[in-house]
């Protein structure tokens, strides 16, 4: 198990809707309880520990010896980034991390940070914060909806590290699962993503 997603403060439908509509891509997956403080990094580190190395401390199949990549939305952002960073100081592997609107939050790690966002103002004024290629909703969406209904948002995919930077016509989704796929987090026998067609029309 190496995906771990930290939800924020919301109902968890939301989660659950979002969880629908990733699991059948996804190879395996542990959700952070939503009431064990999203904004926290010390509750979320302490959960994965006691859910992975606690009851198996032997075992080569641990947390410790599997890669983690990290989904996070809204406060859950703020609590997961820290998980992560208190993970490897314990010699642990982050193998990714993917925000979901985290406005505002300092996103700065040796793994790749993407940031996926429901409008354009939120990805141009998170750029000083930190993150590589990233995603932003256009036409926008509504906050919440984006991590309900990541397949609905339509935007942009932002190769922020070209010269100048390039950008695809995508989805939340499918940006999100391309990103899994690049970190070999997707089921063997789910469907092959195809890569979004170029746009030369990115505003």
């Amino acid at each position: 198990m190496t995906v771990i997603i930290c939800p924020g403060i919301h109902p968890p439908e939301l989660t659950a809707s979002f969880v629908q509509q990733i699991g059948a891509y996804v190879d395996d997956y542990l959700i952070v309880p939503s009431d064990s403080y999203p904004y926290s990094a010390p509750h979320i580190f302490h959960y994965i520990y006691r859910q992975f190395v606690v009851p198996r401390p032997t075992s080569s199949q641990t947390v410790a010896s599997t890669p983690l990549v990290f989904i996070s939305f809204s406060a859950g952002v703020v609590g997961a980034i820290g998980a992560a960073w208190m993970w490897q100081a314990l010699g642990k592997k982050v193998k990714a991390f993917i925000a979901f609107d985290g406005w505002g939050v300092p996103l700065i790690g040796n793994f790749p940070i993407h940031r996926i966002s429901h409008d354009r103002f939120t990805h141009d004024s998170s750029i000083a914060w930190g993150g590589a290629e990233s995603f932003y909703a256009d036409p926008p969406v509504a906050h919440l909806d984006l991590w309900r209904s990541p397949q609905t948002a339509i935007g942009w995919r932002v190769q922020a590290q070209c010269h100048p930077p390039e950008a695809d016509r995508t989805t939340a989704a499918d940006f999100l699962l391309a990103l899994l796929a690049q970190h070999h987090e997707i089921k063997p026998k789910a469907p092959i993503l195809q890569p979004p067609t170029p746009n030369t029309q990115h505003p």
